[in-house]
């Protein structure tokens, strides 16, 4: 059975149903009336965001749905390649898809000014924040293709190599680092080291081939790809948070009769951000605890920002960022206001 946290059991309360088999004329007519929806992402089965967030979700709205809304979900990237799962939602080729944006450098170049260094300490802060800007239609023009259902994002996101101690940004020099989107690969590369963009399902086999150094991760996607095995020395700064959608193809949302429409509603925007959160958060926690009982070393800089050997790079960072924004004609900076008062009203 499957492991599931507090707020995952609520999410899954389940109606009861009667034993009664039904007629060979009435399984066909629900069958015809079966509205399947085919969610691709790329975690690992395993993985909580796949069996504390989205198999929680799934069945939830099965149930809500009384069965005629089936989603089917494919992990591990089996049905879309991991930077290529939001273009396949937008043209159909699946139903409901979850990206990282930083995927797609420069796709979601509004959504992105969320990563920046100084605006989030938890997921659950991420998301609200990431969400907020979503409602307030800050960031919205950059899903008009799909059908959004709701932000995600995780917690702050360290550093992990293999023996390899970062206490200061020279200990990042003529390292190659796994960098999880363009905002982090500019703190890496302004502090000396060498960014090196490759999906998480790509890491493993990287580290052991000793094409990377080390890599750039919070901490529940290094125990969901099972990276701990490989590293055993930890940098906990929090210099950028990823951001995650969870969306719907929009013909196929249009579809769906008005009731359907609202169990899909229903089960969107604000609250399964909240809840997406505090799994992420609680798998930051175990993955982290699980590294010291091992024995790996741990360095702790809480606040960068105010770390007279951190705050170049990552204002350096920042503010790279922010003006390649801008030159796309796009208001970089209004947004980071923004992002700014909704970290602080989100702030958990």
């Amino acid at each position: 059975m499957t492991k599931m946290l507090p707020i995952s059991l609520a999410l899954t309360a389940m109606i009861g149903f009667t034993g009664c088999s039904p007629s060979n004329d009435s399984a066909t007519a629900n069958a015809a009336e079966t509205t399947t929806l085919r969610f691709s992402h790329f975690w690992p089965a395993t993985a909580a965001t796949h069996t504390e967030i989205f198999e929680p979700w799934a069945k939830k709205i099965e149930q809500e749905s009384g069965g005629r809304i089936k989603v089917e979900l494919y992990p591990s990237a089996t049905l879309s390649k991991p930077d290529a799962t939001y273009d396949a939602t937008a043209k159909g080729t699946v139903d409901i898809g979850s990206q990282l944006q930083g995927y797609t450098n420069g796709r979601f170049p509004l959504t992105q000014v969320a990563e920046l260094p100084g605006l989030s300490n938890s997921a659950t802060q991420m998301n609200c924040m990431l969400q907020t800007l979503y409602d307030d239609g800050m960031i919205a023009d950059e899903y008009k293709d799909t059908h959004l259902l709701f932000m995600m994002g995780t917690g702050p996101g360290g550093m992990h190599t293999i023996d390899k101690a970062i206490r200061t940004p020279d200990d990042l020099k003529g390292l190659r680092m796994r960098r999880p989107s363009a905002i982090a690969g500019d703190i890496i590369e302004a502090a000396g080291g060498t960014p090196v963009g490759l999906p998480a399902t790509d890491i493993y086999t990287s580290l052991q081939r000793g094409v990377l150094d080390g890599l750039s991760l919070p901490w529940d996607a290094t125990g969901s790809f099972r990276l701990i095995e490989l590293t055993n020395t930890h940098t906990n700064i929090p210099f950028y948070s990823s951001a995650i959608m969870v969306t719907m193809n929009k013909d196929k949302y249009n579809s769906l009769p008005d009731d359907l429409k609202k169990v899909i509603d229903d089960n969107s925007g604000m609250q399964m951000a909240a809840a997406a959160g505090k799994v992420f958060d609680a798998e930051d926690a175990k993955y982290m605890a699980e590294a010291k009982a091992k024995g790996d070393t741990m360095i702790d800089i809480p606040d960068p920002l105010n770390d007279p050997k951190w705050k170049g790079p990552l204002e350096a960072g920042t503010q790279k960022y922010l003006k390649d924004v801008t030159t796309l004609n796009l208001d970089a900076q209004t947004v980071y206001q923004k992002a700014k008062e909704a970290s602080a009203a989100c702030q958990s």
